[in-house]
């Protein structure tokens, strides 16, 4: 009986982030795909450092010990390096006790073709266009930041998942900040008052939500192994909206920051977030100082000016 991808978490990752391949990817940059291939295949024995997605992968890997949990989280390394230069991945996959046992190995091709066949609900990469090709097949999507952060406890037991979400262009569609970035804030704040009443669009990461919520659902709210949040520069009156969307979706958000302009770094960190998803580089650039982060290039938003957010 062929191997079922239905009723699981599938999270797809890249080499890149899931580990430290910083310099590698500086002689990739710099000498090419041969000079690349060359040096990891001489490397091979070389451990490499975990990432910035490891802590969540290995949380998440964790989720198959819970009891009843076996086999519902499960994890495909999607690389586009090639089969020769993939081992010392794999050596440290071993290494650290990762139970990651499939992947997808393209040889420099695009790995979106392969998003849908592995039916991912997550992708993790530091490579744009295949992130910006996972969007636009409604996969939810991010580039993490490979720049900022590099001091993680790799070695700390993560015994709740914390993953905090941007609200307008990540969980929700662009409608609302499409408004504001074309005709300003009292437009925007005008448009959320009248349309309060009626949810707005799912974006890219709501199917993830929904996901997420219902692992949440079999477990007391007190012992639930995720908890979520939405983080988000949003503020009254721009707030019902907000919180009528979440209600008829049927979803749970543990915890709402509505910030109204508040630097969102320090409220992610105090949060203790273990991945925070937000379309504006502004954003994720400032968060992944202190926690790991992923921007979401959201496929109506990437033509309008990154004027100020209001997501």
């Amino acid at each position: 009986m062929a191997y079922d991808l239905e009723n699981k978490l599938v999270v797809g990752v890249s080499s890149r982030a899931l580990f430290d391949l910083t310099y590698e990817n500086t002689i990739y940059e710099s000498d090419g795909v041969e000079a690349y291939c060359r040096y990891q295949i001489e490397h091979e024995n070389d451990m490499l450092r975990p990432g910035p997605g490891f802590p969540l992968i290995k949380a998440l890997l964790n989720l198959n010990n819970l009891p009843g949990k076996k086999g519902s989280v499960e994890v495909i390394i999607m690389s586009r390096n090639s089969p020769d230069s993939s081992l010392r991945v794999f050596k440290a996959i071993e290494y650290y006790g990762l139970d990651i046992t499939r992947a997808v190995l393209a040889s420099g091709a695009s790995l979106a073709p392969y998003l849908t066949s592995f039916k991912t609900d997550l992708f993790l990469s530091a490579y744009e266009d295949d992130v910006l090709r996972a969007i636009d097949s409604n996969i939810a999507a991010g580039i993490i930041c490979t720049d900022g952060l590099q001091t993680y406890d790799y070695d700390h037991q993560i015994r709740q998942i914390r993953i905090a979400f941007d609200g307008d262009a990540v969980l929700f569609s662009d409608e609302s900040e499409r408004i504001y970035q074309e005709h300003g804030l009292e437009a925007f704040e005008d448009n959320e008052r009248r349309n309060a009443n009626n949810p707005l669009q799912a974006g890219p990461f709501a199917r993830f939500l929904k996901t997420l919520s219902g692992l949440q659902k079999d477990f007391p709210a007190k012992e639930a192994p995720i908890r979520t949040a939405l983080v988000t520069t949003r503020c009254a009156p721009a707030h019902e909206r907000v919180i009528r969307t979440l209600r008829a979706w049927n979803v749970r958000i543990d915890e709402v920051f509505f910030l109204g302009g508040i630097r969102k770094k320090d409220v992610l960190q105090a949060f203790g977030a273990h991945i925070f998803f937000d379309d504006q580089s502004v954003h994720t650039e400032s968060a992944a100082e202190v926690v790991p982060a992923a921007r979401v290039p959201y496929k109506n938003s990437r033509n309008l000016k990154q004027l100020v957010d209001i997501t």
